[in-house]
């Protein structure tokens, strides 16, 4: 492969005693500021030897050094590379302005919002700071790129790339449609379901459908962030809702009732966000009924319905009884590729005409190409087809990470197997107890249970397994054993 400049490095200003240590030194460095991003090509041995005028075997050395550490990988008959997936780089300048700050003059939400951003920055460029996202290299690139090319010719013949309806191409909704109907339980018509840009555009639809004069949204506890900002973006009270074990506290939920005016429920019923727990079937009908009684909207975000494990899931809120107010929200990105930016909304009609309004004052329509090619896979079995080979992979990564955190931790740190999703909730109370509050990953979790308003250090972890191999799963736990533990 031709690369259009030949990388040049200066080792005049680089620290270290010998050309090996100042490579080694240089190389680093280099790579943490970003001057050679992940992935790129390094010179090969004797080109680098000749540049800098040493010999072959210290830039050999250099190299294999840099790759038992991780920095750098080999491709066999390709050439060295610098890792996609990079070793933690240590604190920020930022993360260190916050390590031993005591957080007494925070609210709750500042304090979660800075726990949850200072894990991002702590674990640098490893992939273990997901908190529950997809693997992109088990994305069927080639299968896409076939995929694209037929839809493309097919679309050239009829030239049908004009304006065209903003809930979605016709052919899309039909295959979500058929989906719904068939691996949901869900009964809608096409004319119920709307295709949007991912679930966060889902769920900002509905923020902008809703009425705030209407009363407040309810959320549970612990919650998606982004989420809130939306609701709270279009002039909504947010009100929390306490969880537990068995998912949205719904007894908590009628006091809110009692005395607050509440125009939705805003909920992760499959896999509650961050917790992972399942809202169970009992509460799920106390929801719906609930919703009708008192005429609010229930928005269902349906997250990774697809990756479950131990058995068939719950059915979504919106295929049972008493659903008439229920906004279903699912998404096609954890599914088959996040950055296709594809998801949809399935509601009565009234609001899935309202949310078309919304969507032609946003951007007119969405890409119609990437449309008829998910639409086309969704026919042809291939997305169903990959679900259940990558199904079977992340479950794989849920049991060895499961492993890891028993053998690297031992019994000082707690979990629940999750049945589905890509992240494991972790219990580190043990380890952080009686300790000064250093910045850790908590993502709105203060307290040996699921939630509470006291300004403690943090007590539990959202691990992220889904976009990550074994090897780096180990080397992730690893990293936040050290890390706990202050090494």
């Amino acid at each position: 492969m031709l690369r259009p400049w030949e990388v040049q490095f200066w080792l005049e200003d680089s620290p270290g005693k010998t050309l090996h240590s100042k490579l080694l030194n240089k190389l680093t460095t280099d790579i943490k500021d970003g001057r050679l991003n992940p992935g790129s090509m390094l010179p090969g041995t004797r080109s680098l030897a000749s540049q800098l005028k040493v010999n072959r075997k210290t830039i050999q050395q250099v190299y294999e050094e840099l790759e038992s550490q991780g920095w750098l990988e080999t491709k066999p008959r390709s050439g060295t590379f610098v890792s996609r997936v990079l070793p933690e780089q240590g604190l920020t300048a930022k993360n260190a302005s916050l390590t031993n700050q005591k957080y007494k003059t925070k609210s709750s939400s500042e304090l979660i919002e800075t726990l949850y951003q200072g894990a991002l920055d702590s674990y640098g460029d490893m992939a273990v700071s997901n908190d529950g996202t997809p693997d992109t290299r088990l994305i069927p690139y080639q299968l896409l790129a076939k995929a694209y090319r037929r839809v493309c010719l097919n679309l050239g013949r009829h030239s049908n790339l004009g304006y065209g309806d903003p809930r979605g191409t016709i052919e899309l909704r039909n295959s979500v449609k058929k989906m719904l109907s068939e691996d949901r339980f869900m009964n809608c018509s096409t004319e119920q379901v709307c295709i949007v840009r991912g679930s966060q555009m889902g769920i900002y639809l509905a923020s902008r459908v809703l009425d705030p004069s209407k009363g407040a949204i309810v959320m549970e506890e612990l919650c998606y962030s982004p989420a809130r900002a939306a609701f709270e973006s279009n002039g909504f009270k947010i009100l929390k809702c306490k969880l537990d074990e068995k998912g949205l506290n719904v007894d908590h939920l009628q006091e809110l009732l009692l005395s607050n005016k509440v125009a939705g429920v805003y909920i992760t019923p499959h896999h509650q966000y961050p917790t992972t727990v399942c809202l169970t079937m009992d509460r799920r009908l106390t929801l719906l009924e609930l919703s009708k009684r008192h005429k609010f909207a229930v928005i269902e975000d349906d997250y990774d319905h697809e990756f479950h494990y131990e058995a068939n899931p719950i059915p979504p809120l919106i295929s049972l009884p008493n659903s008439e107010n229920v906004i279903h929200i699912g998404s096609m990105s954890k599914v088959f590729a996040p950055g296709l930016r594809l998801g949809y909304i399935a509601a009565d009609k009234v609001f899935i005409e309202r949310a078309a309004q919304e969507i032609v004052l946003i951007d007119r329509q969405g890409n119609i190409v990437t449309e008829h090619v998910i639409s086309d896979l969704m026919e042809s079995g291939e997305v169903r087809r990959h679900i259940r080979k990558t199904r079977k992979q992340y479950e794989a990564r849920r049991n060895f990470a499961a492993k890891e955190f028993i053998r690297i931790f031992g019994n000082k740190v707690s979990f629940t197997l999750p049945t589905g999703g890509m992240a494991i909730w972790l219990d580190i109370s043990k380890l952080v107890k009686g300790q000064e509050f250093k910045t850790l990953h908590s993502e709105d979790s203060t307290s040996n249970t699921f939630y509470t308003d006291e300004l403690v250090a943090p007590s539990h972890i959202r691990f992220g397994f889904g976009a990550i191999n074994e090897k780096e799963i180990t080397h992730s736990i690893v990293k936040l054993s050290k890390m706990l533990k202050g090494e």
